[in-house]
């Protein structure tokens, strides 16, 4: 995603057309302009006294030009020492006043701006934690990291820099052109007609610098993504085990030289705008001084007037130019606010109850209740669940059992509210999960899934992560809960060694454990056990499992597994097949029915319980 250049001087990189995808971008989405300015609502005596600063920044900048004047035109001419002092001393105010003018602006505008980001920034970001795992499913993660920092850094310098520099831009356009009138009405008219060609000059050579910008900016795009990919733990693995690494290495290559190729004609190009606007300096006061010099069009000027005229006329061109650039700046910077409030205005579709039912653990029991529970994922051709009806007694245990997409992951999920079913209801001790708030669920509900998460932190760090204020006891209890106490302890940094990259330094099973002690560190009422032991190795599984067994004791545990020790155990077992249950029972009931269940042992696949 571009990140849009704003005035400030014409830049070699600053865009002269609008870009297709900012028009887009608005015609899909359209901003309002109220809903822009009530973020700078409550900064209104902050933008007023900017707006101030600018003004009288401006203003007082206008007075050198007349100083100067009055010094070659009288001071040193009739050698008047008085005024001579006088005008030095106005003009080092004026440089001195117009200075710390300035530092207050930037200091006001750049934090009023800081705090409209920062909570723009949370917003979103809270925004987006409260989005179902669909809406992950259907956007990409680079998307959204965009969003929230290139989009939103984007609108830092729209709000700090783009509207002090129209403002100041337009004072100072407007308070030259008039001191240039002042000074010679003459001199004003060749102006007039030496500007138009000056600018459109300057303006086509910035599109050519524009054009050759833009290739260089998503040649480096490519470049970084292949580095992304390509040097990431998960990328040099599948490189070696591939063989793709010289593959890669020319794609890198090819890349590499392109840019280069970029880079030598971009210098170029900003090198020829850069003498274009030379020769344009250069050029408008030449023809000053040759319409001041000719007996016919000088109309008795001093040359103090000329040098002030000249002075002006060398301030006016950056302003101007920067206005001229103003519908681009303005589309680029309303295309942000779009991009923003598109994420801001998403529904969430999983939220907590207007009016919830207060569920304090020490008085959950811990039943669970699928009622004709059906669900659909967003644009599937059929239901992943259909018709799920079954009771789970407070303290009991329920397996699932079934092929792979039968439908057991998703049923789980929806305990723990990482989807809403789309018909039926599932109910905790009689009351409806949509009707309990979200952290009182997660306090009820602890998961271990066979994708294993862990932070780019420390052992500690992650484990502390499922409660902020645990003690460092209670992490060291829940890591010999989970078998992995002696395993943490034999490092040399113990539980402040670093996890790594999505926890890359340990195993597959490593990580499953920490992820365990994680989950019994909430202490739920109700386990949900997604083939939380499906990484470990048969002496590891069987350790895990006792202590699962152990800190399952008293809670209601659902468990999708693959092995026949995690299964034969449950109080209960449901056969699915296509979201549907085809059989329930215990072990020893299911086997004499001779059916489904009976199959999948027969089979000897280690029943091919894999995730659904």
């Amino acid at each position: 995603m571009t990140i849009p250049q704003f005035p400030g001087g014409p830049g070699p990189g600053r865009p002269v057309k609008i870009d297709p995808a900012d028009r887009a971008q608005l015609a899909e989405k359209p901003v309002s302009l109220r809903r822009i300015g009530a973020l700078f609502a409550p900064y209104r005596l902050q933008i007023a006294v900017v707006v101030a600063l600018i003004v009288a920044s401006s203003v007082i900048t206008l007075a050198n030009p007349f100083l100067v004047r009055a010094v070659i035109d009288r001071a040193i001419p009739q050698q008047d020492v008085t005024l001579l002092v006088w005008a030095v001393i106005g003009m080092l105010a004026v440089t001195v006043a117009g200075s710390v003018l300035g530092v207050a602006q930037t200091w006001i505008s750049t934090t009023v701006g800081q705090r409209i980001m920062h909570g723009l920034r949370t917003r979103v970001f809270a925004h987006l934690q409260r989005q179902s795992l669909g809406f992950f499913t259907r956007t990409r993660g680079g998307e959204i990291q965009s969003r929230l920092t290139n989009d939103i850094g984007g609108m830092q310098t729209v709000v700090t820099s783009t509207a002090t520099s129209i403002a100041s831009n337009v004072t100072t356009v407007v308070g030259t052109a008039v001191a240039m009138a002042v000074l010679s009405w003459r001199l004003s008219l060749l102006s007039l007609l030496v500007l138009p060609p000056a600018i459109w000059l300057t303006r086509r050579v910035a599109r050519m610098r524009r054009e050759i910008t833009a290739q260089r900016q998503r040649t480096l795009a490519d470049m970084q993504t292949q580095i992304e990919e390509s040097l990431s733990v998960s990328g040099i693995a599948l490189s070696k085990t591939l063989g793709a690494g010289p593959a890669m290495s020319q794609r890198f290559a090819d890349t590499s030289a392109r840019l280069s190729d970029l880079e030598v004609r971009s210098q170029l190009s900003g090198r020829w705008r850069m003498a274009t606007m030379n020769i344009v300096f250069a050029a408008i006061p030449a023809l000053l001084y040759l319409v001041a010099g000719l007996p016919a069009t000088s109309g008795g000027m001093t040359i103090g007037t000329l040098v002030a005229f000249t002075g002006l006329q060398g301030a006016l061109f950056r302003p101007l130019m920067s206005l001229l650039d103003v519908g681009v700046s303005v589309t680029a910077s309303l295309a942000l606010f779009s991009r923003i409030f598109e994420y801001l205005d998403l529904p969430v579709d999983i939220d907590d109850p207007e009016r919830p039912v207060p569920m304090p653990r020490d008085r959950v029991h811990g039943t669970v209740t699928f009622d004709h529970v059906g669900f659909r994922y967003e644009g599937g051709d059929r239901h992943a669940l259909d018709d799920i009806a079954i009771d789970v007694p407070a303290g009991s245990s329920l397996a699932l059992v079934g092929e792979t997409g039968s439908g057991k992951t998703t049923l789980a999920s929806l305990v723990a509210r990482l989807h809403d079913p789309t018909s039926g209801v599932v109910r905790i001790d009689g009351v409806d999960l949509r009707d309990i708030t979200l952290a009182e669920l997660s306090e009820l509900v602890g998961v271990v899934s066979q994708e294993t998460y862990l932070l780019h932190s420390t052992i500690r760090e992650n484990l502390r992560h499922a409660r902020p204020g645990v003690t460092d006891a209670e992490i060291e209890a829940a890591a010999r809960a989970a078998q992995v106490h002696d395993l943490i302890a034999s490092l040399p940094d113990g539980y402040g060694t670093v996890v790594g990259a999505r926890g890359h330094r340990f195993s597959g099973g490593e990580k499953q454990r920490i992820a365990i002690a994680r989950t019994l560190l909430r202490d739920p009422r109700i386990l949900v056990l997604d083939e939380a032991t499906s990484a470990l190795d048969n002496e590891t599984e069987a350790a895990v499992q006792r202590a699962l067994d152990t800190v399952s004791a008293g809670r209601t545990t659902i468990t999708i597994a693959h092995r026949l020790s995690t299964i034969r155990g449950a109080d209960q077992i449901a056969v699915l097949d296509r979201g549907r249950i085809v059989e329930r029972g215990s072990h020893d009931d299911l086997v004499a029915l001779g059916g489904r269940y009976a199959a999948l042992l027969a089979r000897g696949e280690r029943y091919a319980l894999v995730r659904g």
